[in-house]
């Protein structure tokens, strides 16, 4: 019987070679597999996007994988580097950039029906920023090589063509460029995260800080919040019976995306739910007793991530819910002591009036066969630019620049709510 081409071999503990000078390669299959005391010294303690609970949830969720690995280089005993992957057995890399920009690859798609839909393992972290996770620093030379060859070998042992560095900020990546790009990666620029640097004793200090235009727009947003006095902000610690009516907002929200990757679903929201980290809270605005929006929040350390919206569309524009929900959760990392909220590739405009700055990120992106690795290095990144040019607009100078030391120039007052151009936060 001929085996499904797209189906994982999956070998817990499954060595790749062993090389000179003592290093070897492990794929593990689960972050079960990995030890709580190792992953907590090596991932960032104040990126909630890359706690244990996290990546537990996202292996018992339907978001978008079929499977997740992650590559651990030993020096003997001990590890020197961790990559998270993930295997996708068809990748919509069309979904990876806006509409107008899938119309520019739909001749490719005609004459290479499968080059864009394509299997796919995806190196990083799926819901967050790319890290390659190491104590002390970047990873050294041989390090590196090492975990190149072994992300190449993983992907055909799995027969995944299509190999993706996703959403690497430039201090993550610049360690890795030389040896992507000897390895036969092309680079092209992603979408910006987006962060807000909190230094306020309160959230009335935040909004006194912010440029007059911008602070006028906030308070006139939450006078006419606070007009319907049909509607009521509240912060939940439990919202399990709340999970069927949050997913149905959520895919209100994803509805109206322009661009997509995962999509969450029940099992990854009740496996956070019922998870202890990252630790959770629940924005949420009522209409009587019925959920009309919220913002899921995640926090670890000193760092918050407002990680999912969802929108009642119905009232949306007219009662500002967008950018209450927002405020609610600035107003929230404050109370909890964060020293930065992210809110991740959605709506730069208003975002910008929150004070956020724009986090450089980009993809390094490749093909296991040359010829079609020629096709995707032509087409795929000036797809990639053109929708991030569309996606931020007047902001696309400060996406570029190195982000300055507190909340940035601000654009405009923005409109009430915005089409999200990302898989949504």
């Amino acid at each position: 019987m001929q085996r499904d081409v797209n189906a994982p071999r999956r070998r817990p503990g499954d060595a790749l070679p062993r090389v000179s000078g003592g290093y070897r390669v492990e794929v593990l299959p689960s972050i079960a597999t990995l030890s709580r005391a190792m992953w907590e010294e090596l991932a960032p303690a104040d990126d909630p996007m890359w706690s244990r609970g996290l990546f537990t949830a996202m292996e018992r969720g339907g978001i978008g994988p079929e499977g997740y690995a992650y590559l651990v280089v030993r020096e003997h005993a001990r590890v020197r580097a961790v990559l998270p992957v993930c295997r996708f057995r068809e990748l919509r890399l069309d979904g990876l950039v806006g509409p107008a920009e899938r119309r520019f690859l739909t001749p490719v798609e005609r004459l290479f029906p499968r080059l864009l839909r394509v299997p796919a393992l995806l190196c990083g972290n799926l819901l967050g920023q790319g890290h390659v996770l190491t104590e002390g620093g970047p990873p050294g030379e041989e390090v590196q090589r090492l975990l190149v060859d072994a992300v190449l070998a993983y992907a055909r042992r799995e027969r995944l063509g299509t190999v993706v560095f996703k959403d690497f900020a430039p201090a993550e990546l610049a360690p890795l460029r030389t040896t992507l790009r000897r390895a036969g990666f092309s680079f092209a620029p992603g979408l910006p995260d987006t962060e807000l640097r909190l230094g306020h004793a309160s959230f009335d200090d935040y909004l006194a800080a912010l440029p007059a235009k911008p602070r006028r727009n906030a308070r006139s947003k939450m006078r006419a919040f606070r007009a319907r006095s049909d509607l009521r902000i509240e912060i939940l610690d439990q919202f399990e019976e709340l999970l069927p009516r949050i997913l149905a907002l959520y895919r209100q929200v994803m509805d109206r995306a322009d661009q997509f990757l995962d999509v969450l679903d029940a099992s990854f929201l009740e496996a956070v739910h019922a998870g202890t980290e990252p630790r959770r809270r629940l924005v949420a605005c009522f209409q009587g007793d019925t959920l009309v929006a919220f913002l899921l929040c995640l926090f670890a350390g000193t760092g918050a991530v407002g990680a999912r919206i969802g929108l009642d569309y119905r009232l949306a524009h007219d009662a500002r819910l967008y950018h209450i929900v927002h405020y609610a959760a600035i107003d929230l990392a404050l109370a909890s002591g964060c020293d930065r909220i992210r809110f991740a590739q959605t709506a730069y405009t208003p975002k910008r009036e929150f004070g956020c700055d724009l986090i450089p990120q980009s993809y390094a992106i490749t093909h296991l066969r040359p010829g079609r690795r020629a096709v995707l290095r032509r087409v795929l990144p000036r797809a990639l630019s053109a929708g991030r040019i569309r996606a931020l607009g007047p902001h696309l100078a400060a996406a570029t620049d190195t982000p300055p030391p507190g909340p940035g120039p601000h654009p405009p007052s923005p409109p009430d709510t915005e089409r999200p151009t990302h898989a949504p936060s």
